[in-house]
């Protein structure tokens, strides 16, 4: 009798899609965690400013795959293989009325505050007071204002809009609405997918995603901790040397009736 017959082979499972783009996400990603080094400084805004050229060529012309183009799936709620975010936000039904959702309650602070927090223009007094500590800077929604755009020049404004998205966070009360708004936050700036991932560590990332499946307010106080520490250390020195702060300074100076 024959042995090396070939045994009849079953129809082999296609795979799910999987962009480049993504793929190179994810190498990158492993060579962090494996070498422990997360990108800091000048190296990350070197990476936002790759995302944010990417983001302007598929606007002025690129387009995804359509879904006729892409292989079929045996289980499209299945796990997913493109990503590692706690929420599968590639194919999980979380994801099927995302763009909706997003259009209802982006967390960019709130749609109407996009570019600025209504607050009345500083005083003199209020701008010296932000060159003396850090903790001045953000209790005054002009300061935030400025340093904000100025964290904008540097690609990191992401790091500013994330802790405003906590601090509302934190004021919520209904367990349904924190429940949604924990998850967008995580879509927005927790994901590694997304462009506006902020730089966490993987000990604050791990305890997040052990506690997303039940969100409570203080899901995100870690996280918001060190990016606040992260602005303190790395953005806010810069931001008192920068000429936004130096010409705000100086104009001000020249309206006082002081001088």
């Amino acid at each position: 009798m024959r042995t090396d017959l070939k045994q009849p082979v079953g129809r082999e499972e296609k795979k799910p899609y999987v962009p480049s783009d993504v793929i190179k996400a994810k190498n990158s990603l492993f060579s962090w965690c494996i070498h422990g080094e997360i990108p800091m400084g000048s190296e990350r805004m070197e990476m936002r400013k790759r995302q944010m050229s990417v983001q302007q060529e598929l606007a002025a012309g690129g387009t995804a795959p359509t879904q006729q183009d892409q292989p079929s799936q045996a289980n499209p709620r299945g796990s997913n293989a493109c990503c590692f975010c706690w929420c599968c936000c590639c194919s999980c039904s979380w994801n099927e009325d995302r763009d909706e959702r997003n259009r209802k309650a982006s967390y960019d602070v709130k749609e109407g505050t996009s570019d600025c927090e209504d607050c009345p223009k500083p005083t003199l007094e209020e701008v010296r007071t932000w060159g003396q500590s850090f903790d001045k800077l953000m209790c005054c929604p002009a300061g935030r204002n400025s340093f904000r755009q100025f964290l904008r020049t540097e690609f990191s404004e992401e790091n500013m809009l994330f802790w405003l998205a906590c601090e509302e966070f934190s004021k919520e009360t209904n367990k349904s609405v924190i429940e949604e708004k924990a998850r967008l936050i995580y879509e927005d700036y927790i994901s590694i997918l997304s462009p506006k991932e902020v730089s966490l560590d993987s000990r604050v990332r791990e305890v997040i995603n052990r506690n997303m499946p039940e969100p409570t307010l203080h899901t995100f106080d870690d996280a918001q901790l060190q990016i606040y520490t992260l602005m303190q250390r790395d953005s806010y020195p810069r931001y008192l040397n920068s000429p936004a702060y130096k010409n705000l300074l100086n104009t001000l100076s020249e309206q006082s009736p002081e001088s």
